[in-house]
């Protein structure tokens, strides 16, 4: 008979130690190999650097929507003029049955980079040409003349006193949303410099000088904005069921105002503007006709000027 496939089987116990004597690769047949032992610095070959795959070229993005469904992300955003803007926000409150008295805000993107330096955020404060709030602010008056104070009281200030006040202004036991005061008086005031900050009277901010009913009408009905986030601006400048012509008069107020914090050498300070109401999206408008048209003077004039004020600054805080 022929000898079988794998060979004759042996018995006994030379056959039970051969079975056991086996290879660990026999016996873990999907085990991971042993790594090889590491070569020399000099044996090493560097690793070929992969190289960068291109970035997929990304759609540029079309103008005006074919239709009335559309992707929003896949066209640029649409300008308006400012009149049809307006017109549109009314429209909006139409369809949508909100409300007719819900106040009209903007959005003002600025620009605030100088030659070598940037804007520090601001404040500014505008009386609108077309009042929509019968808000009043409180406003302080600092004088130590019985007529002066007496002028200050009748013209509607809402606190009125001397160098006594700053203890209690120190102490947060007076607080006021505007401070005013006389020339005569601010030498003594200096200590208020730090709590005060920005509505520290400065005659830049129009709240120090000598004519108290001025000042105290400003302030009692003007409406104050401020820079947030570094470089945006956001306020109300109406209510909605205004005339277009009083909400197109208010926007411009403020952004003339805006404009006069940033020398007209420089580019403009206004980038973008955007017009909401309450419950409507936001409307990007066109700046032309907007931005205040200003003679460009002398860059060499214009840098005086700005020395001047960063002079003016130093002996404030010198003295």
């Amino acid at each position: 008979a022929l000898a079988p496939r794998g060979g004759w089987a042996r018995s006994g116990p030379e056959h039970l130690f051969a079975s056991a004597v086996v290879s660990a690769a026999t016996a873990r047949p999907f085990a991971a190999a042993a790594k090889p032992a590491k070569k020399g610095a000099q044996g090493t070959k560097p690793k070929e650097k992969s190289k960068d795959k291109p970035c997929p070229r990304r759609r540029p993005l079309m103008t005006k929507p074919v239709d009335d469904v559309y992707l929003t992300w896949l066209y640029r955003r649409p300008v308006y003029g400012l009149e049809q803007a307006v017109g549109m926000l009314k429209r909006f409150q139409e369809l949508d049955f909100t409300h007719p008295r819900q106040f009209v805000y903007i959005n003002v993107f600025l620009d605030m980079a100088l030659k070598k330096k940037k804007l520090d955020p601001f404040s500014g404060a505008v009386v609108f040409p077309h009042r929509f709030t019968e808000e009043v602010n409180k406003v302080l008056v600092f004088t130590e003349n019985m007529q002066e104070a007496e002028i200050a009281r009748e013209s509607g200030a809402a606190i009125v006193g001397g160098v006594e006040l700053v203890k209690w202004i120190l102490e947060g036991e007076i607080q006021a949303d505007f401070y005013v005061a006389v020339p005569a008086i601010i030498p003594k005031l200096i200590p208020l410099r730090n709590r005060l900050k920005q509505k520290f009277p400065s005659t830049r901010r129009n709240s120090l000088g000598p004519d108290i009913p001025k000042m105290v009408q400003l302030f009692r009905e003007c409406h104050e904005y401020a820079v947030q986030d570094e470089r945006v601006i956001k306020t109300r400048i109406a209510r909605l069921d205004m005339p277009t012509e009083h909400i197109i008069a208010n926007l411009k107020t403020v952004i003339h105002d805006i404009c006069t914090f940033k020398p007209s050498t420089y580019d403009p300070i206004v980038q973008k503007l955007v017009i909401r109401s309450s419950t409507s999206e936001g409307l990007q408008l066109i700046l032309d006709g907007i931005l205040p048209q200003v003679e460009k003077v002398e860059e060499e004039k214009e840098e005086e000027k700005i020395a001047d004020e960063e002079e003016e600054e130093e002996e404030e805080k010198r003295v």
